[in-house]
């Protein structure tokens, strides 16, 4: 006998924070949503529950206008008729970093388990594509499934489902595996997630509604049992439900409708799911579609929102939190209350039209102070931290230079050994105001004949900038502020093999300097160091030598300026426009510094690009054009475009260090920074979510969009088995591999629009991103396949700041130069430590880079009482025994995300 067709009914609402409307104003409309919701769960115990977006920050958001409903809200949550978590937000997947993913995860099932009850569905319902491991970080939560409205199969504008026939997946259903392995039951909203919107209580109306709803369920359903969502963007919730599904049951009587929630339509999805569901593997980024309907070039859309959430998420996560676990070993409390505030508050930036940038303006305004606020206690944390270990570390080996030596500490917190450029600034003198400012002394106070040692007595050349006096203060926990006035100095030089997870300690001592002659300038247009060599052309492009393989690169960083007629989510380039470029443009170039550890030219280039679009564009965009079909081209009038751009090479570096400066005064345009690899390969590499991504040079055969953009974090790599080239990037997300027969990697710096986008018309005059604006990038050349390792490791060091602290002449029981953790791994990358807020261990996380497994040793200096394998939430798992001083070791599987604990 056929199973009887079940259709599943779940009331939700997906409830973008902020968007079209800006925080506040969505917040007024959460709340009477809310008060309606309860109410309804109140008076009617026929509604069965609500599916509240997979998110908890929502509770949070109600309980700032009514917190006197926390606990109705929790009982409803106990009951299992409000249905919450498991994400903190709903965020972009892509343009948020691995741990920030991880993050949201964690602190959206320690808030669902505080509320009584988490769902346990991997819900992404308009994320704009899905990242390839997302199975594996869910499968690891304890999370067996995932629902997703993008990615595998298209949905088209008002939620028209293609008649393509190439899907990834014939089904709504599907097993959706990561690189490592794992999976999960993946299951698609074939028809969106409003396929049960505004159900009719009236028969007549009802008929015609399910013999539609029902055709289009059958059509993609892989079981008896189908899904129907109940809602859609902020979308009120219907009362009424009940009376509705009643009707559809009189209506069709050999079809079961259920109020049902999705733990329990996953729970009989996957009792009956056939054996042949496809596999569907990695990233779900619908690439076997037009391209259009990708949303990618959100990646563009408001640079420098991506550029100030790349650098909090670096504070928080690979110095902060470091920093943090090196001063809980010494015996100083783990600030988790505080480190959860600035990961909520950065957190609140990362929802899908946030993060995205395609919001109106006012939202993206209170985004910034968001951001500031996160930094703010980000910075505070780590300031704490570096006072707290440098009192611990022995400086007193520098005595010998005498009383007036100027200790300071480098601190390394990435996963790996660090040598590179470092500036400090160091009081020479304070006097209190407490004891009395001579402001004159302090003015002449003499500097001396000093050099810089580490504790071995080491030489480093350095470069000093005497910076005068300057106001300041110390703030002490036991008693009142402290002003003073200070005579500063910068001191500019090469750390050297800090170790990484540590420190190293140097200071500046009384004692005659060794004056080096050496210099990287090989003349006004050239530098090199023993691995590279760097020509500036007379464009202001860069010829760069690998000297390890003799391969040169030749035209990199030479500039594009095309038109741009989309919006904040499209990139449309005008019709039959050419392309401007720097190639023909003579540059001017000085050299700017010339140290025997650091050399760096500054290329000014003075270019003239059209003023913005012609006028019909507005006119268009108000009259709901759709971008593909405007005719809009740029105006004739031009203005200024002044590029100036510091390209700096360290002595022992490899990699090539550029900032990019310039005052935007253009609107409608896109500006990339082109680098043709002339690398013989059809696949190229991108950092995404714990994953080195291998993604095609060449679109699908679908692919109709002319531009083929794609999210990248810190880098991209073009190499093949004996050369190759990577860009890092500070938060710049969006990249191309353009199809030129050169391989040429573009990275896009700049994406000026006018208008949001999407179901209608909001001017975002905002996001033409007039002003001045400055991007960071890194060029590393390397020898392929066998190289990319080091590189790799190079692009992820490139995203982490350094920290140093200025400390005095003390004994300590830390060692001036000290790793808290070592490891050994060919083809792992760290990602995180932190100290777990529920059992009190050090977690510390890795994942392996290869398409091979590998082995992992961990050693510690610190007396930890056991090592044990744990998981993305910080559960115990299988214990793991020191072997000797061999260190623990722990096999990985190829991709796999590992994460360590240690009870100390």
């Amino acid at each position: 006998m056929e199973d009887k067709k079940v259709i599943h009914i779940i009331s939700h609402t997906h409830w973008d924070r902020e968007w079209y409307l800006p925080y506040e104003k969505h917040h007024v409309l959460l709340t009477k949503l809310m008060d309606r919701l309860l109410e309804t769960l109140e008076s009617n115990p026929d509604f069965k529950s609500f599916h509240l977006d997979g998110q908890t920050i929502i509770l949070d958001d109600y309980l700032q206008i009514y917190p006197d409903t926390r606990e109705k809200l929790q009982t409803f949550v106990k009951e299992e008729r409000l249905h919450i978590g498991p994400w903190y937000i709903l965020q972009d997947e892509f343009l948020t970093s691995s741990e920030a993913n991880i993050r949201n995860l964690q602190y959206g099932m320690k808030d669902a388990a505080r509320w009584g009850g988490v769902a346990k569905i991997g819900y992404f319902p308009d994320s704009f594509g899905n990242i390839g491991q997302a199975p594996q970080i869910l499968s690891q939560a304890g999370i067996n499934n995932a629902v997703f409205g993008r990615g595998v199969k298209p949905t088209g504008f008002n939620n028209a489902v293609s008649e393509a026939e190439n899907f990834e997946s014939p089904y709504s259903e599907m097993l959706w595996r990561s690189p490592d392995g794992s999976s999960v039951l993946g299951i698609l909203f074939a028809n969106w997630y409003c396929n049960g919107n505004e159900v009719p209580t009236n028969e007549i109306q009802a008929q015609k509604y399910w013999d539609h709803h029902i055709a289009s369920l059958e059509k993609y359903a892989a079981t008896p049992h189908m899904l129907m969502l109940n809602g859609c963007d902020h979308q009120p919730i219907q009362t009424d439900l009940p009376e509705a599904i009643r009707t559809a049951e009189k209506l069709y009587p050999n079809i079961e409708f259920v109020h049902s929630n999705f733990n329990d339509y996953v729970d009989k999805l996957a009792a009956t799911r056939p054996e042949n569901l496809k596999v569907i593997d990695g990233e779900l980024r619908s690439q076997q579609t037009d391209g259009w309907g990708t949303l990618v070039n959100t990646a563009s859309a408001r640079v420098y929102i991506k550029q100030m959430n790349q650098l909090n998420q670096a504070l928080l996560e690979k110095v902060a939190e470091p920093l943090s676990v090196f001063a809980y070993l010494q015996g100083e409390d783990y600030q988790h209350h505080l480190i959860e505030y600035a990961w909520k508050t950065l957190m609140q930036n990362h929802p899908h039209d946030s993060i995205c940038g395609c919001s109106v303006d006012e939202v993206h305004r209170e985004m910034v102070t968001r951001f500031e606020k996160s930094k703010h206690v980000a910075e505070m944390i780590i300031d704490e931290s570096l006072e707290s270990i440098s009192e611990k570390i022995s400086t007193a080996i520098f005595e010998k230079w005498g009383d007036d030596a100027l200790p300071f500490t480098v601190y390394n917190t990435t996963g790996w050994n660090r040598t590179g450029v470092v500036s400090i600034t160091l009081d020479i003198r304070r006097d209190y105001f407490a004891t009395g400012v001579n402001k004159q002394e302090l003015k002449e106070f003499p500097l001396g004949e000093r050099t810089l040692v580490d504790d071995t007595g080491t030489e480093y050349q350095y470069k000093a900038e005497d910076l005068g006096i300057f106001f300041d203060y110390d703030l002490p926990e036991e008693k009142f502020r402290q002003p003073y006035m200070a005579r500063r100095i910068r001191l500019t030089f090469e750390a050297k093999k800090v170790p990484a997870l540590g420190y190293k300690t140097y200071a500046w001592v009384s004692a005659a300097k060794h004056k080096d002659p050496s210099s990287l300038i090989v003349n006004e247009n050239e530098m090199e160091n023993k691995f590279v060599n760097v020509k500036i052309n007379e464009n202001g492009s860069l010829t760069v030598t690998d000297k390890a393989n003799r391969r040169t690169f030749e035209e990199l960083c030479v500039y594009e300026d095309t038109g741009d007629i989309g919006n904040e989510y499209m990139y449309k380039q005008p019709n039959n426009e050419k392309a401007l470029t720097t190639k023909d443009l003579i540059a001017k170039v000085n050299i700017i510094e010339d140290t025997p550890f650091q050399a760096a030219y500054e290329i000014v280039h003075e270019w003239e690009i059209p003023k913005s679009a012609a006028d019909i564009l507005e006119k268009e965009q108000k009259e709901l054009v759709w971008f593909t079909g405007r005719t809009s081209e740029r105006t004739e009038e031009t203005v200024p475009f002044v590029i100036k751009t510091v390209v700096t090479l360290e002595k022992n570096s490899k990699g090539i260090n550029v900032k990019t400066s310039y005052n935007n005064q253009a609107k409608d345009h896109r500006l990339r920074a082109l680098f043709p690899t002339d690398i013989q390969t059809d696949v190229h590499y991108a950092d995404s979510i714990f994953e080195i991504a291998k993604r095609a040079n060449e679109p699908s055969q679908e692919w109709a969009n002319p531009d083929h953009s794609q999210h990248q974090q810190a880098f991209v790599d073009v190499r093949n088995d004996i050369e190759g080239l990577t860009i890092a990037n500070l938060g710049l997300n969006e990249y191309e591999i353009i199809r030129d027969g050169r391989n040429t990697i573009a990275v896009t710096l700049l994406r000026s629009v006018g208008e949001l986008g999407d179901w209608g018309y909001f001017a975002t005059p905002e996001a033409q991103c007039l002003g001045e604006h400055s991007v960071s990038f890194r060029i590393y050349p390397h020898e392929g396949k066998a190289d990319t390792t080091k590189a790799y490791q190079d692009a992820y060091q490139y995203q982490v700041p350094w920290s140093l602290k200025q400390t005095g002449l003390h004994d300590g029981e830390l060692l001036p130069v000290h790793s808290f953790l070592q490891w050994e791994s060919s083809n792992l990358a760290f990602s995180s430590m932190k100290v777990s807020e529920q059992s009190g261990d050090v977690m510390v996380r890795w994942f392996n880079m290869a398409d091979e497994s590998d082995t992992l040793i961990v050693k510690s200096s610190a007396p930890f009482h056991d090592a044990y394998i744990s998981n993305v939430i910080e559960g115990k798992g299988k214990s793991l025994h020191a072997d000797g001083n061999e260190g623990v070791q722990v096999p990985v599987r190829k991709y796999e995300i590992v994460t360590v604990g240690f009870e100390k």
